[in-house]
């Protein structure tokens, strides 16, 4: 198969889909990289982007066959739930092949004072008590859900300002884009005197400064555990994605993930 017969998917918004579209630029391949629109001012690519939903798998499987895509690369973000299994289901019957591009989860090390909890809402019941200062780390799509826990001050890191103020009546937003590190993390944390940091087990290494500035400070962290997922082939490496492009399934050790629930662990 040459470059020329390949037409690449790209499901992106995360540093991953970023460095597969630039490895797929750097060799010719012609890909798209498709953003779901969260974020206000995406990062410049180096292949053709488009922007927006596809309208559930129904679209997805017409614009996999409309657009003749041969290849479909998830690499969202681990808490993109929805879209990889539409992906999934999409590519199934669209007859595509699909490779996630993923994270491993983070893992809590000696010391680390780690509180895991199933999912967004459990966060939230775990926030029952006296006030305390707490760090959203998880962007705008969850604020809301924190209102149920009024007592506390929200420090919001987000990427974009809200478009709308966020309905916690104690709240202090931080605009910024990573990768972060641990000493701007460290500072962040020691400005705004958190007292607990609320994040996802996103995995990787871009977001996980937060992590070792909590370690630092012996801070604890409300750890949400990531969301179940469809069976699929995973890899975690650029490398990797390349070599199942060029030789299909013989060419890399692919290794399929069903529901991940708590041991998955931003």
């Amino acid at each position: 198969m040459t470059s020329t017969t390949r037409n690449i998917l790209i499901l992106g918004g995360t540093l991953e889909a970023s460095a597969m579209a630039s490895a797929l630029a750097e060799r010719g391949e012609r890909a798209v990289l498709s953003y779901a629109g969260r974020v206000a001012q995406p990062r410049a690519q180096p292949v053709a982007v488009r922007v927006g939903g596809f309208g559930g798998v129904p679209g997805l499987v017409r614009y996999l066959q409309a657009m003749q895509v041969t290849h479909l690369v998830d690499a969202t973000h681990p808490f993109a739930a929805r879209m990889s299994a539409n992906a999934v289901a999409a590519c199934a019957q669209a007859g595509v092949p699909l490779l996630a591009l993923t994270r491993d989860a983070w893992q809590p090390g000696p010391g680390d004072r780690w509180q895991p909890v199933a999912d967004l809402p459990a966060a939230v019941a775990a926030l029952g008590g006296p006030p305390q200062r707490v760090l959203l780390a998880l962007g705008r799509m969850h604020l809301n859900v924190f209102a149920a826990q009024p007592q506390h001050h929200y420090i919001l890191r987000l990427v974009d300002p809200p478009e709308q103020p966020p309905p916690l009546p104690h709240h202090t937003v931080v605009i910024s884009r990573g990768p972060f590190d641990v000493a701007g993390d460290i500072a962040l944390l020691r400005d705004h005197q958190v007292e607990l940091i609320v994040c996802k087990n996103a995995g990787g290494s871009g977001a996980q400064a937060k992590l070792h500035a909590a370690h630092e400070l012996g801070l604890p962290v409300l750890m949400v555990a990531r969301p179940w997922l469809p069976a699929r082939h995973e890899v975690t490496q650029v490398a990797e994605v390349l070599q199942w492009l060029w030789h299909g399934e013989r060419g890399v050790q692919l290794h399929a993930a069903t529901s991940r629930g708590a041991e998955r662990g931003v």
